[in-house]
């Protein structure tokens, strides 16, 4: 698993898109918050009133 995540990580990441490390940082945050979100949907991460649960 940890080679899957990596890869979903660097595809089509080869250089740093942006000037600075604080910016570039804060891209690769919200990819794999983004990452962690789907495979959270996918394990079955829905909304219950309000609440998040995980069927």
């Amino acid at each position: 698993m940890v080679e899957r995540s990596i890869a979903w990580l660097t595809r089509r990441n080869r250089r740093a898109p942006h000037r600075g490390i604080s910016r570039n940082n804060a891209r690769l945050q919200l990819r794999i918050t983004g990452l962690n979100l789907r495979r959270l949907l996918n394990l079955g991460l829905r909304d219950n009133n309000g609440n998040w649960v995980l069927a």
